[in-house]
């Protein structure tokens, strides 16, 4: 409730928060936005693979020349945490390799974290969050992102008493999708490739969106953030609107679709007929929780709040997420509250590779949204000696495996691997 108020204060003392960021993608572009109008809040450097395209991002989003020629654009996301005009490293990158090495580069040079990449965050968080506390630091999920927002609403039904039942967001969704390739894509976002490319959209990347693995990975950074429960069969995709939330996600005892209390899934904006969900809940997120005794489920009714029959459970939702526009929220926290937005506590779940047809002895998987396998949530106790899906890109399958088998890391050549040892670790493989 104070953040704008504290960075007002931090500019008036002439100490704005200076924030680095790797990666300038859609997801960068749109924090880089909102930087010319936020007060004490300034973005010292860039780095990108391509400097090039960094610096024509900050002209598309509106920087005049001044601001693009007060920042530092580099090719070197490392180089970029270790620079002294640095308080805050955003890491945006989407590949989970550069997340965690980034990560810990920051670290290292004593500068607060906010990982945009949720792929870095389920393969190693807990671990970058303890090394982060003890360099004294934050680690920090990113704001506007539905990982960090769901984390804020669990926080709340936590904090006002409430027993959390399940928390997720919105997608659109059909069993179908789970074999979506890049080479189709495009049919169901209503568009051509041809539309697709003159706007900039990245084949593989809005593929993972589609054939749930972009789904598996952020419920699987709620769980891990927040100490929920992941379906042992993988995320349902429930079809479900907002008026029917904390009556389809409550637990099967209660008359609901949930294994138990405390989980976390995504519901389908989708009939499994292709139907539109009403009121669907696509770009949003939400929270269901329990009423701890009679009077505050009387409460519930009194004050207008949507529950289920039985008056016991409740939903809240938020109808949207605006990713990179709310990042600032995190990047201020940490620096100004030493507060994270949302942060990975423990490897509760896991993120298991799926192959996507039959696999063949020598073929190269290509990981998220691409050709050759999609992304399952697991919990972890289940899903030990799976492959997960941030380690399944550029390795070879050293056997046969067949379409719909959960990958093991047997199945592939690992080799000397120094994040998939770390991982091993958290996860007790």
């Amino acid at each position: 409730m104070n953040l704008a108020r504290l960075a007002a204060e931090a500019e008036a003392r002439g100490t704005p928060v200076r924030a680095g960021l790797i990666g300038a993608g859609k997801f960068g572009s749109m924090f880089l936005a909102q930087v010319p109008t936020i007060k004490g809040l300034a973005v010292a450097a860039i780095a990108d693979l391509d400097p090039d395209r960094a610096r024509r991002a900050c002209h598309t989003v509106g920087w005049d020349e001044g601001r693009v020629a007060a920042t530092a654009f580099l090719d070197d996301g490392a180089a970029l945490a270790a620079r002294d005009d640095v308080d805050v490293v955003i890491e945006a990158t989407g590949n989970p390799r550069a997340g965690i090495t980034h990560a810990r580069a920051a670290i290292a040079a004593g500068k607060h974290v906010v990982m945009v990449n949720v792929e870095a965050d389920v393969l190693a968080g807990p671990a970058l969050a303890q090394e982060a506390r003890a360099a004294g630091v934050v680690y920090s999920m990113a704001y506007g992102d539905q990982p960090a927002l769901v984390s804020e609403m669990v926080d709340w039904a936590r904090a006002t008493g409430f027993h959390v039942t399940a928390a997720g967001k919105g997608t659109k969704y059909l069993p179908a999708y789970h074999a979506v390739t890049p080479d189709d894509v495009w049919s169901h976002y209503g568009l051509t490739a041809e539309e697709a490319a003159a706007a900039g959209m990245n084949p593989q990347m809005f593929n993972s969106f589609l054939d749930g693995t972009k789904s598996a990975i952020e419920m699987v950074a709620i769980a891990n953030a927040c100490g929920l429960d992941v379906p042992v069969a993988g995320l349902a995709f429930p079809p479900c609107g907002v008026d029917d939330l904390a009556h389809v996600l409550r637990p099967r005892e209660a008359g609901g679709q949930l294994d138990r209390r405390g989980m976390v899934e995504t519901v389908s904006s989708l009939e499994r007929d292709g139907r539109p969900v009403f009121r669907d809940l696509r770009w949003g997120v939400y929270v269901v929780f329990e009423a701890p005794n009679d009077y505050a489920a009387a409460c519930f009714r009194q004050y207008g709040l949507p529950t289920d029959a039985t008056g016991r459970f409740a939903a809240m939702h938020k109808p949207f997420h605006l990713i990179g526009l709310e990042l600032s929220i995190s990047v201020l926290s940490a620096a100004l509250r030493d507060e994270p937005t949302g942060q990975a506590r423990e490897m509760r779940g896991t993120v298991a590779a799926v192959a996507k047809r039959d696999l063949k002895m020598g073929e190269i998987l290509d990981g998220e949204g691409g050709y050759t396998v999609w992304g399952k949530a697991q919990p972890v106790a289940q899903a030990r000696t799976a492959l997960p899906i941030g380690l399944a890109h550029g390795v070879a399958m050293v056997r046969d495996v067949a379409r719909g088998t959960v990958l093991s890391f047997d199945d592939v050549a690992i080799g000397n691997d120094p994040v998939a040892d770390l991982y091993r670790g958290l996860t007790g493989t």
